[in-house]
């Protein structure tokens, strides 16, 4: 399996060659066109300044010598001719005449313009270029200046700096092929880091950190991870810490039914004695029993959507009391409600039931006899806000933080003696969250405790 490291060098180093690919044509192109246009040009030039002394009439000896003169002088050949056809005696090189100059060539010329040409001589085994220039006077095509460059003369001059440039752009692509395969490495040491890092991970180190040693797009994903595997180790820990907790809790009750009824197989209790002990077999069955629902109930709390509903939280705020009067009664409690008629919350009227059944409950179990629990339904800020106020012995200021988390009880024993397993409130954030509001929990020592409750008001469409 190939390296990315490997890859992006390779696709580097590619994207390198082509581009010296791309430069050697374009070069070569550019090279020739502008020598070939400049030769062309400075060819005209030339022509045309001897095209000037010719004065009409016949092409006279002088003339003709004339441009000799000049040839012997000149980087090009340079002829002078009365007739096209005399110029076979001139160059070293075989003029097809009716190629040369046909009738189109012949147009041109009586109209005192150039003819251009450039074509393969075998004479030369090289692109020549040539250019014609007329003598013309009184419509009549006295003679032709001649004027002709074998074009191998730069095309071997471009290729010779062109093969330098390759060479140069080799020597260049290698060095460069070096420099990036350092900085590659450089570069990918961190994610090297990362995925051994991960590697650690999948076998259940989620101690592993990598170090984050810039602050770009590595850098951040670096930093990413770190959190990531605080994230994963934290809710590991939890996890163990929940799975440790859920056998504590449910050793206790075990080992009791499981001495007490040995002792009644066994007849070692007998009248009052295995009474008791059958009831607190029993008490402790429902205990076990009300755990075990709690924690299936909060697995599937985290897994389920709701189904979201307008709901008349006042309605469902009475009928959430209604289902705890009796256990109010026991205890002379009074239920003091306050509750606007009016607020309307999307959710799911079982689950909101679930939540203030669980925090009246605890605020009726947590009170002392003959007090009162005070529950306020009320607007603000687009929420609706539920206030479960008792006057019960309160929680102490250390464990409010926590008290919303699994198993954890302010009173351990007096939790076990009445059968709650420290699920209840973590079970009402849940749902809370769930319905997107929000829970927040006052208390002091001897003072009761104040939940609320907030929850998004239904938009009015």
């Amino acid at each position: 399996m190939r390296k990315l490291s490997t890859k992006i060098w390779t696709l580097i180093i590619a994207y390198l060659v082509l581009t010296i690919v791309f430069m050697y044509f374009f070069a070569d192109f550019l090279y020739e066109k502008f020598y070939v246009e400049d030769t062309k040009s400075e060819m005209i030039e030339i022509g045309e300044n001897l095209q000037s002394m010719y004065t009409g009439g016949k092409v006279t000896d002088e003339f003709v010598e004339m441009v000799e003169e000049f040839n012997r002088h000149a980087n090009y050949d340079v002829f002078a001719v009365r007739n096209p056809r005399e110029l076979s005696a001139c160059v070293p090189f075989e003029i097809d005449y009716n190629t040369l100059i046909g009738p189109n060539e012949r147009r041109i010329l009586l109209n005192g313009e150039n003819v251009t040409k450039i074509g393969y001589e075998e004479r030369f085994n090289r692109e020549v270029v040539s250019v014609i220039l007329p003598l013309v006077d009184q419509n009549r095509l006295e003679g032709i200046i001649y004027i002709y460059y074998p074009l191998a003369k730069i095309t071997e001059l471009a290729k010779t700096e062109v093969a330098i440039f390759i060479g140069g752009g080799m020597i260049f692509a290698l060095l460069i092929a070096i420099l990036v395969y350092q900085s590659l490495k450089r570069i990918m040491r961190p994610l090297n880091e990362l995925q051994r890092a991960v590697e650690k991970m999948t076998e259940g180190d989620y101690s592993t950190r990598v170090k984050v040693a810039s602050k770009d797009e590595i850098g951040m994903l670096s930093e990413a991870f770190n959190h990531m595997a605080e994230a994963i180790q934290q809710e590991d820990e939890k996890q163990k810490a929940f799975l440790a907790t859920v056998s504590h809790e449910l050793r206790t009750p075990i080992s009791y039914i499981k001495g007490y009824s040995e002792a009644i197989q066994n007849q070692l209790l007998e009248g009052k004695e295995r009474e008791e002990a059958l009831e607190l077999i029993h008490r402790e069955a429902i205990r076990m029993e009300r755990m075990t629902n709690e924690l299936l109930q909060l697995v599937r709390k985290e897994q389920e959507e709701i189904e979201m509903l307008p709901i008349v939280l006042s309605e469902t705020i009475r009928e959430s009391v209604k289902l705890l009067e009796g256990q109010a009664k026991e205890k002379n409690i009074r239920m003091m409600q306050k509750l606007d008629e009016n607020i309307i919350v999307q959710g799911d009227e079982e689950k909101l039931k679930q939540i203030f059944i669980n925090v009246i409950e605890n605020a009726i179990r947590y009170s002392n006899e003959n007090s009162k629990v005070t529950i306020l339904c009320y607007e603000s800020d687009h929420h609706a806000i539920v206030e479960i106020q008792d006057e019960g012995i309160g929680i102490p200021e250390e464990d409010l933080p926590h008290v919303t988390e699994r198993f954890y009880r302010v009173n351990k024993a007096r939790s076990r003696a009445d059968g709650g397993a420290g699920l209840g409130l973590s079970i009402v954030k849940q749902l809370v969250k769930q319905h997107n509001g929000t829970l927040s929990i006052k208390s002091a020592t001897g003072e009761g405790t104040l939940v609320t409750i907030s929850l998004p008001i239904m938009e009015e469409e």
